[in-house]
């Protein structure tokens, strides 16, 4: 396998793909039509662009920025879904609807970032913390912090997978999955390939959350404070960091196939099981339609794989 290095994520009734600073949005609208919208993004960093590409420190940014391309796609992607009329409106006062949504998109980041710490940081701690009656060592409630933390994760994401509309999504975040290995398997991107293609990838973001986690529980063994309150700062004040490292991780891990890195993945692989399902192939067709929209698949095929189009 050959890494792309083209990513996304899925979106309402949709696929979104970037391919460095350009991405791409494909929508299955309520009529039947796909839309695709194209853009250029421009990290949070500003000119300091070379703090995306510095080892370990990239991770970060990366990180941010996916966060904030993710928030705006599902916007836009979900305002195909809007039940409310629409009414004409005046320059100024979509004007000022553009900055209530953006001020609106900040506040749910910052509210969603913040519960996610509480929830996946802060909570395991203290809950782990509750058995030190019992279990004096602090090394070992740190394992058992891990596996809380793991636990609440994965209830978490098979929990919301019974609603209907994150069952969808999930479905086409396998189309995602699945168009992105058709091509770095060599394979022209169409219906029939993407449909044989694994729903699963190495660089998908719910194996970078589990790395998250597992790098958190390696770092911690070395980094000890005596205070509760200080093991809360430091559990937060550590988040750069894992995020740093398990970037590090999951780039390495998609772009070889060391035995090694292949058995450090399964976990992640495994995990996907629960946050990626099997595409129709209208679903398909939008992935396809994102993908063409920013990646000369073809010319790809032909440096890594010499293919040639069939005449």
């Amino acid at each position: 396998m050959k890494s792309s290095n083209i990513g996304g994520q899925a979106v309402i009734e949709g696929v979104m793909m970037k391919n460095k600073d350009r991405y791409a949005v494909a929508v299955r609208k309520p009529d039947g039509e796909i839309e695709v919208t194209t853009d250029t993004y421009k990290s949070v960093v500003g000119k300091y662009t070379a703090l995306t590409k510095l080892p370990f420190v990239r991770g970060i940014f990366n990180f941010v920025d996916s966060l904030v391309l993710g928030m705006k796609t599902l916007t836009w992607s979900a305002s195909f879904y809007e039940e409310e009329e629409e009414k004409e409106m005046t320059e100024a006062e979509e004007k000022k609807q553009e900055r209530m949504e953006k001020l609106l998109m900040t506040l749910t980041m910052v509210v969603s970032f913040a519960l996610a710490i509480g929830i996946f940081m802060v909570l395991p701690y203290f809950l782990s913390d509750l058995l030190k009656k019992w279990i004096s060592s602090y090394t070992v409630r740190i394992i058992i912090e891990g596996i809380i933390r793991i636990a609440i994760f994965v209830a978490y994401v098979g929990g919301i997978s019974v609603m209907n509309d994150i069952k969808r999504l999930y479905r086409y975040h396998g189309a995602e999955h699945k168009c992105i290995n058709c091509i770095e398997h060599g394979l022209p991107l169409t219906v029939e390939n993407v449909r044989k293609s694994s729903k699963e990838h190495k660089r998908c973001g719910t194996s970078f959350m589990l790395f998250v986690m597992i790098v958190g529980i390696v770092l911690l063994f070395f980094v000890r404070v005596e205070s509760p309150l200080m093991r809360v700062i430091v559990r937060i004040a550590l988040l750069p960091v894992i995020a740093g490292i398990s970037y590090e991780l999951i780039k390495w891990a998609g772009s070889s196939e060391n035995p090694v890195v292949c058995i450090l993945s399964k976990p992640g692989l495994w995990l996907q099981g629960l946050t990626t399902k099997e595409p129709d192939d209208e679903m398909i067709e939008v992935g396809i339609a994102s993908v063409e929209a920013v990646f000369d698949w073809k010319a790809y095929l032909r440096e890594n794989f010499g293919y040639k189009e069939e005449e």
